[in-house]
């Protein structure tokens, strides 16, 4: 729907407007969504009857299970794999039964007119963006700033003006108030200028966060070291809760939410569940995290919060003056990727840019291979496409590297 808005400027003419058909977006949304889930169920419905027990189930003991009030089982070995919920500031409560969270906006027939998306975070400026593109007036309200996953200030300020471009995006708002009225819900706010004001909106969207769903499993009969939150304390790479015979895998533990590191730290909890006592370090992959939204966003690696800004150097490129994205309109983005001073090696990246899945890709393929920025540089790159978008910012790194390396050798003569 949002790509005719282009058209002009290609020399394109387009005839009356797009006409969106919420019902037809839903329906086809549902379909896709159905399918998807219906893998995972099937996957699930293949374990034989006789190995699998349904309910809700908690830790007794460190080595027994009570689901619901029917079964007890003893173990020799346990992995917790119980995932997220999504997490709900009190404020929001205020919008009663127009609250939803993301997994709700699937069960909609239609499109409606208005929302207000709490959480600029990664399903927020997704999910908020979508919506807009799709004709549905969005205001997003964040805390503290951040927006995306992003903890570079450069990078987060070009997304912060980037999305506040397209829809109402305020990353640090001052919301006093969130109730349900008769013709939607009403969110009281101070504006960008400081002005008290007021909109309603068809529905309030939190996407908050999630928490792990380890509440009510009775953790505390285990005996397993739990943290301030309550959550286990694990090692990452072999996923064992202490020296237990209990591993915790995916969401459940909130080390790194996403699908991929899921599946990798589920193979290794069940290879070392398997083997126990004898348990191994299992492959833990360079950190890649991708938002799809328009441009996307992408962190890899040790993102810059996570860094020694004295011990690196940042290279940059812009996309805005990008050979191939200006040709193809998508010319709005701005890469920082990360290398140390000492080794030259590249040891992580933020990026908001056009395709930036795939440069994000050649990134942490690089980082995990311990790749220099020069040996980077001896890659090939194609012309003209965005990945040379990458080049110009480890030329960019590479030149300060030098800079920095002719300035110690000079200090040492």
């Amino acid at each position: 729907a949002h790509g005719p808005a282009k058209w002009d400027t290609f020399g394109l003419r387009l005839e009356g407007s797009v006409k969106v058909d919420g019902a037809a977006v839903m329906d086809r949304v549902q379909r896709e969504r159905d399918r998807f889930v219906g893998f995972v169920v099937a996957g699930v419905e293949r374990i034989p009857e006789s190995h699998r027990v349904t309910g809700r189930a908690k830790f007794t003991s460190a080595t027994s299970i009570e689901v619901d009030d029917h079964t007890r089982i003893d173990f020799t070995r346990a992995v917790i794999a119980t995932g997220s919920s999504p997490s709900i500031p009190p404020v929001l409560r205020g919008a009663a039964d127009r609250l939803v969270v993301n997994d709700d906006v699937f069960s909609w027939n239609d499109l409606p007119k208005s929302v207000a998306v709490f959480g600029p975070g990664v399903i927020g400026l997704e999910l908020g963006q979508a919506l807009s593109r799709l004709g549905v007036e969005v205001r997003m309200f964040g805390v503290g700033g951040l927006v995306g996953p992003f903890t570079d200030p450069a990078v987060r300020d070009y997304a912060l003006r980037a999305f506040g471009a397209e829809f109402h995006l305020d990353a640090d708002a001052k919301v006093s108030a969130v109730e349900r009225v008769a013709d939607g819900v009403r969110v009281r706010y101070r504006d960008h200028d400081g002005s008290e004001t007021e909109a309603v909106v068809d529905y309030v969207i939190a996407a908050t966060g999630r928490a792990p769903n380890v509440r009510g499993l009775g953790l505390e009969s285990t005996g397993i070291e739990l943290d301030a939150r309550g959550l286990p304390k694990f090692d990452r790479r072999t996923m064992q809760c202490g020296t237990s015979a209990i591993f915790i895998a995916g969401d459940a533990n909130n080390d790194l939410p996403l699908l991929h590191e899921a599946a990798d730290e589920g193979r290794i909890a069940g290879d070392n569940a398997a083997r126990f006592p004898a348990v191994q370090p299992g492959l833990r992959r360079t950190p890649l995290g991708v938002v799809f939204s328009d441009p996307q966003l992408a962190t890899v690696g040790r993102r810059f919060a996570e860094l020694d800004a004295a011990a690196i150097v940042v290279g940059e490129v812009s996309f805005e003056d990008q050979g191939r994205s200006r040709v193809m309109l998508r010319n709005r983005g701005l890469a920082h990727v990360y290398a140390d001073v000492e080794t030259g090696r590249v040891v992580g990246a933020e990026l908001i840019g056009p395709d930036a899945e795939h440069l994000a890709h050649l990134l942490a393929w690089g980082i995990q291979s311990e790749m220099t920025v020069a040996r980077m540089l001896e890659m090939p790159f194609y012309h003209p496409v965005v990945q040379e978008g990458l080049r110009t910012a480890l030329r960019d790194a590479q030149a300060k590297l030098e800079a920095h390396w002719q300035r110690d050798s000079r200090k040492a003569a």
